[in-house]
């Protein structure tokens, strides 16, 4: 190895380390092993441009879509940072005026507030919404919601809380605007939101199936709890809608942008694009308020998601990710079934210790590389879709949406351990894992 690629390699695992000690917030991590990475390894103006990849932006394919096509990702991919930060704008709004609060209370009151279908309800509604916006979102309302709904119905939240989380990476993994690391993978190779449906999503909810009778047996026990007294009055979901106004058209924005991003591939519009009009319509209708729409926005997210792409930049533009593409490939001995087996395991594993979002970053151009030895790009982004969403799920900090679950319900006084989320977590990720290895065979080979 040359000198640039092993300082691009200890910078790079430095800053993964700092990431899962969970000293400071990870975005420092990333951005201190962004600068490092461009003073060190990087240095000349064209390999620091390269990276920023700031050009992109001002490219009318970035915004109105030229035909898909497959191409490597380098550097930053502003197509997500700016999707994100669309929808975190358009997500704050539909906050504001309780909209989330108001859907969780409607279907509790659907299934009578009773506790068993309240849990399947909501394994049911994490994964749905989490096809749509960021897993991140549904569980800092979901968990909310179902701590509200805990105390006042005498039940424990934990189990909940546990199977909301599971479901919702799960869901997510269904399509491009779901879990962060689908809409990396999405962006750097130019799928489309039905390209995820029609491949991902189908094993996605059997997946869910598969989550739901799982939990189901496994927590039935724990939540069949005899009340002693008798609820009085249950919370009207009417009761949650803030500026009843704005609660209407906020959710006439969110259904145009979920329409807007189902059909993006016939519209021609970006990603990118789509997240600018939700946000630029969600500011409008607050124009009176939109500071409290930007000022709540996860900042320390954005500049993550930066910081991170600047690593895996160097990375790639040393050819680290080429020479890691390559070892995969001699491992798999030319077999094209053995190579995807190895990305959807590797991904699975390596996200319940990393979080999942730097390690799809990472894997992209590596799969983009081994797709040139004739392999499907198309397979290997599956696999290597559903190996990140998932395995995410087996331990706390495999994915963000963990993190956000477990940190409410601890704030709120429902201390979850990692010994109790995993006792249940990694069996159910491995027998959900099996099976979407069982669909790549049947389905691509």
């Amino acid at each position: 190895m040359t000198t640039p690629q092993i300082l691009a390699s200890a910078i790079f695992l430095i800053m993964f380390i700092a990431i899962m000690a969970e000293k400071w917030h990870r975005y420092v991590s990333a951005l201190i092993g962004a600068v490092l990475m461009i003073v060190l390894v990087l240095r000349t103006e064209e390999a620091i441009l390269w990276v920023l990849n700031l050009g992109e932006i001002f490219e009318p394919a970035f915004w109105m879509l030229k035909g898909i096509k497959e191409k490597a990702s380098h550097g930053i991919n502003w197509q997500t940072i700016v999707f994100i930060a669309g929808m975190m704008i358009m997500i704050e709004g539909l906050a504001r005026v309780g909209f989330f609060r108001w859907l969780c209370f409607y279907i509790a009151k659907l299934v009578n507030y009773k506790i068993i279908p309240i849990f399947i309800s909501f394994m049911i509604l994490s994964g749905f919404l989490s096809m749509f916006i960021d897993s991140i979102t549904v569980m800092l309302f979901l968990s909310s919601v179902t701590i509200e709904l805990a105390r006042l119905l005498k039940f424990n939240p934990i189990p909940i809380i546990i199977s909301e989380i599971f479901a919702s990476n799960v869901g997510g993994s269904a399509t491009m605007s779901g879990d962060p690391p689908n809409i990396i993978i999405g962006t750097s190779f130019g799928f489309t939101f039905f390209d995820f449906l029609k491949n991902t999503g189908i094993i996605a909810w059997i997946g869910m199936f598969i989550t739901v009778v799982f939990f189901y047996f496994v927590f039935r026990n724990h939540l069949n709890i005899d009340r002693n007294e008798r609820i009085k009055k249950y919370p009207e979901p009417k009761k949650a809608v803030k500026h009843k106004n704005l609660f209407v058209v906020s959710t006439i924005i969110f259904i145009l942008t979920i329409v807007l991003i189902v059909t993006h591939s016939l519209t021609g519009l970006s990603l990118a694009f789509i997240g600018c009009i939700a946000a630029f319509l969600s500011l409008v209708v607050s124009y009176k308020s939109h500071l409290k729409l930007i000022k709540p926005m996860d900042w320390k997210t954005l500049l993550f998601f930066i910081g991170l792409f600047i690593c895996v930049g160097g990375l790639e533009r040393v050819g680290i990710l080429e020479i890691l593409a390559n070892w995969i490939g001699k491992i798999g001995q030319g077999n094209a079934f053995l190579v995807v087996s190895i990305i959807m395991w590797a991904s699975a594993f390596a996200s319940a210790i990393l979080d999942n979002i730097p390690f799809a970053a990472t894997m992209v151009p590596v799969i983009f590389n081994l797709s040139e030895t004739g392999i499907s790009l198309k397979t290997l982004s599956w696999s290597l879709a559903l190996g990140t969403d998932i395995g995410g799920n087996a331990t706390p900090i495999g994915a963000s949406a963990n993190v956000v679950g477990i940190a409410i319900a601890e704030k709120k006084g429902y201390k979850v351990g990692w010994a109790r989320y995993c006792k249940y977590a990694i069996p159910a990720m491995i027998i959900v894992m099996i099976f979407c290895n069982i669909y790549l065979y049947i389905r691509y080979f």
